[in-house]
């Protein structure tokens, strides 16, 4: 019982704040309404499914580490669980910093007006879109 109300507690804590930011999904199972959405181009959208493939591959390995830490750890004390939660958020992070670089990315080559309709889609869910420098970006 203890040990279910603390994966709880853990996964809630991290879905409730990854949900202020304003994500695309990258990698996920939105990538064809991303195109879609955004009308991306025959660059952009080779660039989104190596983008993808990428970001596959980064959490598999982050998966696969962190379900060998949860079997390793079944029947651990407290203190030990303790230690793992650590390890396991530390991986949920990296995954989640996955996500966002690779959103980023796919951001920072939107043209202008893919960009502001990003932006008008977040103000519309009431979430915080993010941040592009567009200046370094533009040809």
């Amino acid at each position: 019982m203890r040990k279910t109300f603390f994966y709880f507690i853990l996964l809630s804590g991290i879905f409730c704040s990854a949900q202020a930011e304003c994500a695309l999904g990258v990698g996920g199972k939105n990538d064809e309404e991303i195109a879609e959405v955004f009308q991306l181009n025959d660059v952009q959208l080779e660039k989104l499914k190596n983008w993808s493939a990428e970001l596959r591959v980064r959490n598999d390995f982050l998966k696969d580490q962190a379900k060998y830490l949860l079997k390793r750890n079944a029947q651990s004390s407290p203190e030990d669980l303790l230690s793992m939660s650590i390890k396991y958020r530390k991986l949920l992070d990296s995954m989640k910093q996955n996500l966002r670089m690779l959103d980023k990315r796919l951001l920072s080559i939107f043209n202008e007006k893919q960009y502001n309709l990003y932006v008008e889609l977040c103000g519309q869910m009431m979430l915080r879109p993010i941040y592009v420098d567009r200046s370094v970006n533009e040809k």
